[in-house]
This record gives C-alpha cells, structure tokens and sequence, in this order.
C-alpha cells in the first residue's frame, strides 16, 4: 500500500464524497441512470442500511478513492461503486482499494464477490482480471443499462 494512503469505513460525512466521485465517472463515460442516483443520493439507505458497506482512500486527508460492497445475500456481495478521481490515476488506488476489499470479504465469509460493468472501461476490466474476477453470463435483468459484461470472484 501507498505509505500515505489510508482506507476507511463510511460515515455520514463522507457521504457527498461517495456521491461526487461516482457522479465524476459517470458523467465522463456514460449517463447517470435511475439506480446510480438512488444509491448515490442515499448511501446509508441503499447501501449501509442494506448490510453493505462503503470504503475510501484517503491520501493527506484527501478522500481520493471508494468503493462499496453491497449485500445480496449473506455469503454473495457485489462489488460496486469503485472510484478514483481524475486527479490520483496513475496512483495504483484502485489496486489498493481491490486488495482491501477481497481481504474484508475474506474476513467477514463472504464466498463471492460480482460485479457489473462496460467493456469500454477497459483499465477497470484490467484490474478486475488482474485480481482473479472472471466472467459470467450477464443478468438481462440488471438494472444498469450501461452493463455489458458480469464478472465473479469465488473467495
């Protein structure tokens, strides 16, 4: 890990950071959808509330990075929400952020990770193969229109 990156847990606060991060790559490649801005206006409803849980990494108190792991069932989460900001790419966050993630599932017995995304974010893709995500049928009834590719981890 980055000496000076450091991961953290959801609070309140930082509710408008998981909100603007997300918001940030959403606009630049695609459109924000109905499911991105309930989740997004609304984390600790959607998402904490629901079993799930928000992490993000910070460097010098910057909050530059986040991720959420949300409840399916007890042992299946899926993986959602991964952000870096423009201004830290290049910074390997994403890969700090993935290696904290497995390890927390790990941790709390999760057996699966999914996930869903577009073949255009093809950095992305790489770092979910890189980390052993492998693909699978996508779901029709996904509530993104946007994904096009579904990828599991079994843990």
């Amino acid at each position: 890990m980055n000496k000076n990156t450091v991961i953290i847990t959801f609070e309140k606060q930082y509710a408008t950071n998981f909100t603007q991060l997300n918001y940030e790559w959403l606009v630049k490649y695609f459109t924000i959808e109905p499911h991105d801005s309930e989740m997004l206006e609304d984390p600790q409803n959607y998402i904490i509330d629901k079993g799930g849980e928000i992490f993000f990494a910070k460097i010098n108190n910057t909050v530059v990075g986040t991720v959420a792991l949300l409840k399916i069932t007890d042992s299946y989460f899926e993986l959602a929400k991964m952000a870096v900001t423009e201004n830290y790419k290049g910074y390997k966050i994403g890969n700090e952020l993935m290696k904290f993630i497995i390890a927390y599932a790990h941790e709390k017995g999760i057996k699966t990770l999914m996930l869903e995304s577009n073949r255009k974010l093809k950095p992305a893709l790489h770092l979910y193969k890189k980390y052993g995500f492998r693909e699978i049928l996508p779901d029709p009834n996904s509530p993104y229109a946007r994904a096009d590719i579904k990828m599991e981890l079994q843990l």
